[in-house]
């Protein structure tokens, strides 16, 4: 079973969520539906990023690193050429 760190942007205003999940596809309908506290004001929620782990602990910290300020940089950097050809600029 993979581990996964996901990236979703908010189609409303462009604003992004990074989460952990084991089930990616069932946790986007989720956030879509309203169905998270955190997130349902600010759906609908595209999938633009997400890495796969095999052990959760590597998946928790990564997630946790994302969402620090040097994380958010080195997410914008490693996808900078989506973020150019978005009309949201973040």
């Amino acid at each position: 079973m993979f581990h996964y760190v996901y990236v979703l942007q908010s189609k409303k205003d462009g604003r992004l969520y990074v989460g952990y999940t084991r089930n990616i596809f069932k946790r986007l309908k989720v956030h879509n539906k309203g169905l998270s506290y955190y997130t349902k004001k600010y759906a609908p929620w595209i999938l633009i990023y997400f890495e796969g782990f095999l052990n959760q602990e590597d998946a928790l910290r990564r997630e946790k690193y994302l969402k620090t300020s040097i994380g958010k940089r080195t997410l914008k950097l490693q996808l900078r050429k989506y973020f150019e050809n978005e009309r949201f600029s973040i």
